[in-house]
């Protein structure tokens, strides 16, 4: 059989039957590239909203956070990386259906949940599952929020950003370089975030990391990018523990992040410190 070209993100993987792609969430199914991690859960819990972190999207509320296995990225410094960085074979899963999903999000109401936020791994390599949710979730007046890498081809998220409510996309560094070296691709993170700020809610995080992307003039670029889209965009600058394959750096300065944040208020309205 013919290999099958994913359109969902800029690898463009041609896969051959029962082959999986680079994110080890998708295959090649009888002709078909599906989601193969579809309702295949391995974290679910009700967060707080700044958790994600939104922090001009319903403050102070709850949201189901629910994560699957895989990742079309791949970040030596991953704070996730025991289930971004498996396949199907590893993950411990618990199998749940669009529906299952939504009478949890309805049943913990009472608990301040607002509705369902797609997140942990990389959320949209599962995108069938995401949109069948999201799309059910409308349906019960449920709030669909996604945290994601952002590295996804207009396309097929023209489609999904119709049921989505808000997004927290990791703006991983502002450099081609950077983006290479976790396997991305920068004017895709760039478009994707242009495409869905026209849309939804935006919030953009930055994971500032020793001696890889934490020059003044790199983050003096990132906020002024944001600003040509909108300056009320929230940007988070976070502080980077040792992780993964990253251990034997140091964790960030807490002054340095306080000084980045200051450069990037030069250009956004809204900047936060995060894990200071």
């Amino acid at each position: 059989m013919n290999k099958i070209e994913c359109k969902l993100c800029p690898h463009y993987c041609k896969l051959g039957e029962n082959q999986i792609g680079l994110c080890k969430g998708r295959s090649n199914i009888g002709g078909i590239i599906k989601a193969i991690n579809y309702g295949m859960i391995t974290s679910i819990a009700l967060d707080p909203i700044e958790k994600k972190p939104l922090i001009h999207f319903y403050p102070e509320s709850k949201i189901l956070s629910v994560g699957s296995f895989g990742c079309n990225l791949k970040c030596s410094f991953c704070q996730n990386h025991e289930i971004s960085m498996i396949g199907k074979s590893e993950a411990r899963t618990k199998i749940a259906k669009p529906e299952d999903l939504i009478n949890i999000a309805l049943d913990l109401i009472p608990e301040g949940n607002i509705g369902i936020a797609y997140t942990y791994n990389e959320p949209l390599i599962g995108y069938e599952f995401v949109k069948d949710c999201a799309i059910l979730a409308r349906k019960n007046n449920l709030k669909n929020v996604v945290v994601t890498n952002g590295c996804f081809c207009e396309e097929p998220m023209i489609e999904l950003l119709h049921y989505i409510d808000a997004l927290n996309i990791d703006l991983k560094g502002f450099t081609d370089e950077f983006y290479n070296k976790i396997g991305g691709d920068f004017e895709t993170v760039k478009n994707f975030i242009k495409l869905t700020s026209k849309n939804c809610h935006v919030e953009i995080t930055t994971l500032i990391i020793p001696g890889e992307n934490d020059s003044e003039e790199e983050i003096r670029s990132l906020s002024k990018f944001i600003a040509t889209i909108n300056k009320d965009i929230p940007l988070h600058i976070s502080r980077f523990f040792p992780q993964y394959h990253m251990k034997d750096k140091k964790a960030t300065k807490v002054s340095q992040i306080y000084k980045l944040a200051d450069i990037a208020r030069e250009s956004l309205n809204y900047v936060f410190e995060g894990n200071c």
